[in-house]
This record gives structure tokens, sequence and C-alpha cells, in this order.
């Protein structure tokens, strides 16, 4: 607990320090506001794609798990599960590069 706890401190001591470090100087408002706009969007798009990744890990992994459980049960089916399991995880994949184009397209 108490190693946690220096690392908590230690980590807080940096980012509070990093925040004067990178302070910028002024800037034309108008031209600040677009920078921040454009900023926004990609923290956004990063979040948004985290998020449609977790998403897709998650899917695929309980596809993974069923296919050896069902062929764990059943040896027998075993090659009818690896072609839907194969096909669940490419519809899957897709849907998360489909979310890696809007991503690009969008910021």
């Amino acid at each position: 607990m108490k190693k946690l706890n220096v690392l908590l401190f230690a980590v807080m001591g940096i980012m509070f320090a990093a925040t004067s470090a990178l302070a910028q100087t002024g800037a034309a408002p108008a031209a600040e506001a677009a920078d921040h706009a454009v900023g926004l969007k990609a923290i956004a798009a990063g979040i948004g794609f985290a998020i449609a990744v977790f998403g897709g890990a998650l899917g695929q992994s309980r596809i993974g798990a069923a296919a050896c459980e069902g062929a764990a049960r059943n040896p027998g089916a075993a090659a009818k599960i690896q072609t839907m399991m194969i096909l669940g995880l490419a519809l899957i994949e897709s849907l998360v590069l489909f979310a890696l184009v809007i991503v690009f397209i969008k910021t």
C-alpha cells in the first residue's frame, strides 16, 4: 500500500509540474479557439475509437471462449464451430476497422 501511495504522489507531482512546463504564450483568441476545437475533436475521436476497440476485443474474446467450449463439448461439430467463429471474428474486426475509418474521416 505504501508503494502505491508513493507512486500515486509521484504521478500527481509530475502531472502538476507538466501543466506549467507546457504552458503556452497567449495567442489570438480566434486561433486559440480553432486549435482548441481541433484538439477536442482528436481527443473525442481517440476515446470513441478506444471504446470501439475495447468492445471488439471483448466480443472476440467471448467468441473464442464459446468456440473452445463448444468444440470441447462436441468434437464432431468443431469444424462448423470454427467456421462460424472465424465469420464472427471477421465481422467484429470489420466493425472496428470501420470505426478507424470514421475516425480518420472526421478528424
